[in-house]
């Protein structure tokens, strides 16, 4: 299997690449800015390095031969979105996930939901959501994560998983067990198809994130 990470550089596409490097054979394009000399460290033979912005999609396309999935390691706006879905289409590569983050079906519930969006406004109505919508509406088997305030505790790969239509209470969540959930996605080990899903960690409900 071949996997491009859009955004390899970042710290979760790091992690993410570390886990497939681990516990995969699969062969990995890393996409992004200067990832050539940034992920130097990740060089091997499983592994091709792409230079380039998010918006050259002709550049994007041009590397899809033979990828199987696509992870799209941060939050783009529209416009990257919908080129990103384009290509995606034009090359026949079906498997997408993208991150996001919460409310953008309002559903943010419990004493999180004022401290939230106090702090990230309206989701519902922001280019956020106009990116979800875009992924929504294509015909790829797409995932949707909506990701939480991260924070990294080694080994903690805890999370708790809730789709599209249910309420969302966690504050955080650790950015080992995102990166562990998106290999288990792209392994088969977590078996979703079209979803959109939030991501948190039991147990933080009612506690203020914390910033790593």
């Amino acid at each position: 299997m071949k996997v491009m990470i859009l955004g390899a550089a970042k710290q979760i596409g790091q992690m993410v690449t570390d886990d497939l490097l681990a516990q995969t054979d699969f062969d990995l394009i890393l996409y992004g800015h200067h990832v050539s000399s940034r992920l130097a460290a990740k060089k091997g033979p499983r592994v091709t390095f792409v230079d380039g912005d998010f918006t050259e999609f002709d550049k994007i396309k041009a590397n899809l031969t033979g990828v199987d999935a696509v992870y799209l390691s941060f939050v783009a706006g529209p416009e990257i979105t919908s080129g990103i879905v384009k290509v995606l289409d034009e090359a026949k590569v079906t498997r997408f996930i993208a991150a996001n983050i919460p409310d953008l079906y309002q559903e943010v519930t419990g004493k999180f939901q004022t401290w939230y969006r106090e702090h990230t406004g309206i989701i519902w109505k922001s280019d956020r959501k106009a990116s979800a919508d875009i992924v929504e509406a294509s015909d790829l088997d797409f995932i949707i994560l909506r990701i939480t305030w991260l924070y990294n505790q080694a080994g903690n790969t805890t999370i708790h998983v809730t789709k599209k239509g249910e309420p969302f209470k966690e504050a955080q969540v650790t950015r080992q067990a995102v990166a562990q959930f998106v290999t288990d996605l792209l392994t088969g080990k977590a078996d979703y198809h079209r979803e959109s899903l939030g991501l948190g960690e039991p147990g933080t409900e009612w506690a203020k994130p914390s910033f790593y």
